[in-house]
This record gives C-alpha cells, sequence and structure tokens, in this order.
C-alpha cells in the first residue's frame, strides 16, 4: 500500500475483539513481538458477535477501527474470527493500513498438519454459517474435508471464568461427539475464546486430534508481515512507558480483572469509552 511508507514502526498495533477472546491473540503478539506496543479494544457492551447479523457485525467493526486509528495504529489485528468471517473483506477496502484477521492463519496451520484430511472447527454460529473456514481451506487444498459445529455457549461460560468447571466439561462433550464420532485428526479452535478452554478441550478429544490455535497462528504471521513491511519496532519500551493500553465498551474492572488472570503482564487498568461515538 502507498502509505506504508507513513508508517512508523514505533507506532502501535490496534487488536479488537467481541470482548475478552482477543486478550489471547494479545497475548501471543506480546510473546512473539515483545518490543511491539498494543491498543486493545474489547467490546464488552456488545458481545457476543456470533449471534449478531453481518450488517451489525460490519457496523461495530467499523467503529471499532474509527477508535484505534485515533492511537495512529500501524496495523490492524481483527482478533474475533467472526469479524473476520464478516467485516474483514470490507475493512481491507476501507483503510489504507495493513489488516489481518485469525481465520487464514488458523486454516493455513491446519492444512499442515492434518494428516487424514478431517479437518473439524468449532465456532460461533456466525463464523460456522459463513462457511468461511470450508471455503478458505477448500481453495488451498480440495482433498480435505472440514466439518463445522458451532458452539455457541463456549464464549458466555468462558466470559464467566468457568474455565475448569464441571458445567464446561459436560457442554463440551456434548458437542465435540459427533467431530469424534467422524474420526477428525485437527481441530480449529476457530473463535480466540476457545484456547482459553484448551485443555478441556484437549482432554475430551484426545491425543491422537491437533488443536490448532489461530491466536497463536496470528501473531506469526503479523510477525512476518511487519518484518515484510519494516514496521517492527527495533526498541524495547523505555522503563515506564505505557506499552500495552487496554480499551473495553463496558464493565471495565471486570475485564481488568479477567485480563489478569490470562495474562501475566500487569494489565493495571482498562478504560471504557463510548464506542457508539466513532
Amino acid at each position: 500500500m502507498e502509505t506504508n511508507r507513513e508508517l512508523r514502526g514505533n507506532a502501535p498495533i490496534g487488536v479488537f475483539d467481541s470482548g475478552v477472546g482477543g486478550l489471547t491473540v494479545v497475548r501471543e503478539i506480546m510473546r512473539q513481538i515483545p518490543n511491539e506496543r498494543i491498543v486493545y479494544f474489547g467490546d464488552t457492551a456488545r458481545v457476543p458477535y456470533g449471534s449478531k447479523s453481518q450488517e451489525t457485525v460490519i457496523r461495530y467493526s467499523e467503529q471499532i477501527v474509527r477508535f484505534l486509528r485515533t492511537f495512529q495504529v500501524k496495523t490492524i489485528v481483527v482478533a474475533c474470527n467472526t469479524a473476520s468471517a464478516y467485516a474483514l473483506d470490507t475493512l481491507e477496502q476501507d483503510i489504507d493500513i495493513p489488516i489481518i484477521g485469525v481465520v487464514r492463519p488458523g486454516a493455513k496451520a491446519a492444512l499442515d498438519v492434518t494428516r487424514n484430511g478431517r479437518i473439524g472447527v468449532i465456532a460461533t454460529e456466525a463464523t460456522i454459517g459463513s462457511q468461511i473456514y470450508t471455503e478458505y481451506i477448500s481453495k488451498l487444498n480440495t482433498n480435505v474435508t472440514i466439518y463445522g459445529k458451532a458452539c455457541p455457549l463456549f464464549v458466555p461460560l468462558v466470559e464467566e471464568g468457568l474455565l475448569e468447571d464441571p458445567v464446561t466439561d459436560e457442554i463440551a462433550r456434548r458437542y465435540l461427539a459427533e467431530l469424534i464420532d467422524i474420526d477428525i485428526d485437527t481441530l480449529i479452535l476457530g473463535c480466540t475464546h476457545y484456547p482459553l478452554i484448551r485443555s478441556t478441550l484437549g482432554k475430551i478429544v484426545g491425543d491422537r486430534v491437533t488443536l490448532v490455535n489461530p491466536a497463536y497462528e496470528t501473531a506469526l504471521e503479523l510477525k512476518s508481515m511487519l518484518q515484510s513491511l519494516h514496521l517492527l519496532n527495533d526498541d524495547p519500551p523505555g522503563l515506564g512507558a505505557n506499552q500495552y493500553r487496554f480499551f473495553v465498551s463496558d464493565k471495565a474492572e471486570k475485564f481488568v480483572r479477567f485480563a489478569n488472570s490470562i495474562i501475566k503482564y500487569g494489565i493495571l487498568s482498562a478504560k471504557a469509552v463510548n464506542i457508539e461515538e466513532y
């Protein structure tokens, strides 16, 4: 893009999600490219996106992108599978900075690891309904079969902090039973909330099934993209620098408590903003 020449390596990365799930992407970015500054927005007032229409998800995503751009971000990561499925194409046309979603990195990783060509995808109703994983994987390899399963209860369970709970175990067993029966060997965690219950999912599907975490794959792709555009931040943040900033649309205190349980970097605060103003 022509405007890439104007972007600065020390500018922050913008990341957004429908709620707290995108923190799994932030955590991986922190690990893979630790010098980077991050501005995160979680749309906690309007979560979940998975049951919303495409038109609504696009409108929400456009508002959030306008908010993130007030921080002069050098790139935007759509850390939400539903928004990646419904809004990424529109956002790519709207803005003049690099933007990536979480679907393509996860899909490519699944193709790399599958042995029998039977790939399961668990995600929100919107992501499964969009068929985006099926379409993208099929473009890369026509010899695989994709089995999608909507798991709408996982997001509220994670948002409530029920990461290791008998209720979550039981619901996961019910959701995953049919995928186990059809002998998948790879399972894409097609919602950024799902890595937070990875141990539960792994226990249920067993060792023969490889779990693919698109959050990890997205952080790797982001690093590669920034390198190719000469936008990696080479300088470690200074002492006391405000490296990570977090914003939400509702319930900032609850967000901070949850974030600190996921990310061990000391998230001291999050600020609530009225996203409808953007």
